[in-house]
């Protein structure tokens, strides 16, 4: 089984496995990484939050 969330960025389809864990991060087709969040057993994704540029610094 899939499980289905809605993109914040694009508004594209996410697909996850059924497996999914809170935390996990994934990376959609429009380019986004995204960080998996569970809520009251509803899975949705987010923008994943502090990971900026790494210019090899």
């Amino acid at each position: 089984m899939v499980v289905k969330a809605k993109c914040p960025i694009c508004g594209g389809e996410v697909s996850l496995p059924d497996d999914v864990m809170a935390g996990e991060v994934v990376e959609h087709d429009c380019g986004i990484a995204l960080e998996v969040v569970i809520e009251n057993n509803i899975v949705k994704v987010k923008p994943l939050e502090g990971v900026g540029e790494d210019w090899g610094e």
